[in-house]
């Protein structure tokens, strides 16, 4: 799913295995995916895609919690390709996507770096990225139960629709380990600002075409599905520019200590994604 972050800088030599990595090292050259692609998950910029410092993407994880990482959403392998280049690396990663064109990418050119790292086409269906309309609009995750000690929904709860997100929360509390912590992404809103919204009605879309382009749910209201799915946020992090996505680390309860959503106070600005000219569904088909 569309992705807009940024991570890290541009780095072309290999890491070496460090201490506790089994000495092993990143093969000397991971192939970079093309810009049609790098345009659908928002930075093209190829800096975006490596990890110069070899220091895990996602700082103060608990122990083992690059055991086994499911990539909800890989896209073209930004990610994927980052964790490739870290110490530790991923003992297991899985990742899907519901782009065939970028899964299909991921196999045929980061797999053969690393057979550790699979990637799975996610057959759902989506306006954009795979508009087949007889396909279902969700899916179970193709992992075991409580097999993820970290899963990653990075810029994905953005682009789904209320009943889509009800659906995958409840997935992720299915998939994650005891202990483990999805770190993921969100556009959210004070529903008690639209009075004009009923009890059920909990996000706003901005494009009439495609609701999943951006999507935007209230506060009060996803706090209440992950605490019926058995979550709670232990780590939020407010938007860089005021209203853009937050960075929400959730748990089970009794992981951690959950914490309350702080107030958005950073200053205005705009990062609409890049525009997409050609038909996204057939980009690397």
């Amino acid at each position: 799913m569309p992705s807009w972050s940024v991570k890290n800088l541009l780095v072309r030599r290999a890491h070496a295995g460090a201490e506790g990595d089994g000495g092993s090292s990143v093969p000397p050259s991971l192939p970079i995916p093309p810009f049609e692609m790098r345009q659908l998950v928002g930075p093209t910029d190829p800096a975006m895609f490596d990890n110069l410092s070899g220091a895990p993407i996602f700082a103060d994880m608990p122990d083992g919690a690059y055991d086994y990482v499911f990539d909800f959403g890989s896209g073209c392998g930004r990610l994927a390709r980052q964790m490739m280049q870290q110490s530790p690396r991923p003992t297991t990663y899985r990742g899907i996507d519901l782009h065939h064109g970028m899964v299909k990418w991921c196999q045929e050119n980061l797999t053969p770096a690393n057979p550790d790292f699979i990637f799975a086409h996610h057959n759902v269906f989506n306006p954009g990225f795979n508009p087949d309309p007889s396909l279902p609009r969700f899916a179970p995750f193709p992992i075991e139960d409580g097999a993820a000690t970290l899963m990653i929904a990075w810029s994905v709860f953005t682009h789904t629709t209320q009943r889509q997100t009800e659906h995958y929360v409840k997935e992720a509390a299915r998939v994650l380990d005891d202990r483990g912590i999805l770190v993921s992404t969100w556009f959210l809103f004070e529903k008690r600002n639209f009075p004009m919204m009923q009890d059920f009605q909990n996000a706003l879309y901005i494009n009439e075409f495609d609701p999943t382009n951006a999507t935007i749910f209230d506060r009060t209201w996803l706090a209440g599905l992950l605490s019926s799915a058995g979550l709670q946020v232990i780590l939020a992090r407010p938007p860089w520019i005021r209203g853009f996505q937050w960075e929400l680390h959730i748990a089970k309860k009794g992981q951690g200590t959950q914490v309350e959503l702080g107030e958005d106070l950073a200053p205005y600005g705009k990062k609409p994604p890049p525009v997409v000219t050609q038909d996204p569904s057939k980009i690397g088909n």
